[in-house]
């Protein structure tokens, strides 16, 4: 088994070894992953975090040893909270790095940072604190920063920041946590879900009070949540039917 790190900012992982192919998530610097299949140009992952798969471009990362990954997967994470920072390596260049990279690496990768982080778990009450962070960002599908994010993107990441993991698909994440029977259960910082006709979970967000809920969709937004789901402001329509809130911290 081979293992790696990602020493970019913002990489594509993608469905097939392709630069055509779709994008369907990204991986931001510092995380780390094991690498499962590897081609000419391209290698299969499995991210060490969530344990999401795609095909990364084999000059968008670098090779790490097994027990790397072990001290690394063994260890809190630790974040980056600067909307944009930099971290300098040993010839002095700059690598630019965004809200929520991973920092664990720096000693591997030898790189130097000297901006704010986050570790360890944070209390529920600063969830949608972190969220509104991502205000206005818009709707990337595959995107987990505030230049381009899609629904789970943004959950998860919101999630990881205050210390807590989350899948990264709505319907992976929706298998996490207790479900409730009302809105009126739920508090800020639960996760609503919603679906389609053929019952499949297609969308998330995250509650806030007042039945309000803050998620993405064409960009990072809030809008009103109902038993029926989600009322948009803007266009004074539902745009999402609700199919379960779930408590997961």
């Amino acid at each position: 088994m081979q293992y790696g790190i990602c020493n970019l900012s913002i990489v594509p992982l993608r469905f097939e070894a392709s630069d055509k192919s779709e994008l369907v998530s990204q991986v931001l610097y510092g995380e780390w992953f094991k690498v499962i299949e590897t081609r000419k140009n391209w290698s299969k992952i499995r991210l060490a975090f969530d344990k999401y798969e795609g095909w990364i471009d084999n000059k968008q990362y670098v090779a790490i040893e097994a027990e790397d990954y072990e001290t690394l997967s063994s260890e809190n994470l630790k974040l980056s909270m600067d909307l944009v920072e930099f971290v300098q390596d040993e010839n002095g260049q700059l690598y630019p790095i965004q809200l929520g990279a991973t920092l664990n690496g720096l000693h591997l990768l030898k790189h130097k940072f000297d901006g704010t982080l986050t570790e360890g778990v944070i209390s529920k009450n600063n969830i949608v604190q972190t969220a509104f962070i991502y205000l206005n960002s818009p709707y990337l599908w595959g995107g987990k920063t505030p230049f381009g994010i899609d629904c789970s993107g943004f959950t998860q990441m919101v999630y990881k920041l205050n210390g807590y993991t989350l899948l990264r698909d709505a319907s992976q994440q929706a298998t996490q946590g207790e479900a409730l029977s009302f809105i009126e259960e739920s508090e800020p910082g639960d996760l609503a879900f919603f679906d389609n006709n053929e019952g499949d979970i297609i969308h998330v967000g995250i509650i806030m009070k007042d039945n309000y809920i803050i998620h993405a969709h064409g960009k990072v937004r809030i809008d009103r949540l109902d038993h029926s789901g989600i009322y948009n402001v803007d266009t004074k329509m539902h745009t999402h039917k609700l199919r379960v809130i779930k408590k997961v911290v």
